[in-house]
This record gives C-alpha cells, sequence and structure tokens, in this order.
C-alpha cells in the first residue's frame, strides 16, 4: 500500500508541475499580446486624431460628387450629340480587305534543306 500512496503522491506532484509549467506559457502570451494590443490601441487614437482634421475635407468632396455626379446624365447626352454630328461615314462602298502579308516578304523553310529537299 505504500507505494501505491508514493506513486499517487508523486504523480499529483507530477500533474501539478505540468499545470503550473502550462499556466506560466499561457501567462507570458497572455502578457505579449496585451502589450502589442496597447500598442495597437495607441495607433487607433493617433489615425482617429488624424482623421478629424481630413473629416471636413471628406464632406465637401462629397458634396462636389454629388454634384458632378447629378450633371453625368447630362453631359453624356450633350457628348453622344457631338459625337453623331462629327462621326465620319465615307460616302463610296467600303474596299474589300486583302490578305495579311509579312512585312519582309515570304518567308521560306530551312526544314527543307535540312532533309535534303531542293525544291526546283
Amino acid at each position: 500500500m505504500t507505494l501505491l500512496v508514493v506513486l499517487s503522491v508523486i504523480l499529483i506532484g507530477l500533474f501539478i508541475a505540468g499545470l503550473a509549467f502550462y499556466l506560466f506559457v499561457v501567462g507570458s502570451q497572455l502578457t505579449r499580446i496585451a502589450g502589442l494590443l496597447e500598442e495597437c490601441s495607441r495607433i487607433v487614437w493617433k489615425i482617429k486624431s488624424d482623421a478629424e482634421a481630413v473629416e471636413p475635407g471628406v464632406e465637401r468632396i462629397n458634396n462636389t460628387a454629388g454634384v458632378i455626379a447629378g450633371a453625368l446624365p447630362l453631359l453624356y447626352g450633350m457628348a453622344e450629340g457631338i459625337v453623331a454630328g462629327a462621326t465620319y461615314e465615307p460616302e463610296s462602298e467600303p474596299r474589300v480587305p486583302s490578305p495579311a502579308r509579312p512585312a519582309m516578304g515570304t518567308r521560306r523553310s530551312r526544314f527543307h534543306e535540312a532533309v535534303g529537299y531542293r525544291p526546283e
């Protein structure tokens, strides 16, 4: 019976040591995360203070964009009228395009010479 008691005490000791190690690792990770979150918090407040300075300009830009968006249908209609009046319409019938030819003339294959074939 004493062996069983000794082994139980050793097992409980190992369990407590493992739990203490686990809690130490988790605690160190949480401390590191807390430091990073504090740094992120400072960055977010800096961004917020910078954005407060820009906010009135953004509102003006949005108002101007709304005016421009309202004028787009009118501008589009005027542009279509200009294009319709300025589009070139040929009076003669269109010519039939010729097949494309290489700029350097006709190419000759060198594969024939490689096999000994010479066309006459």
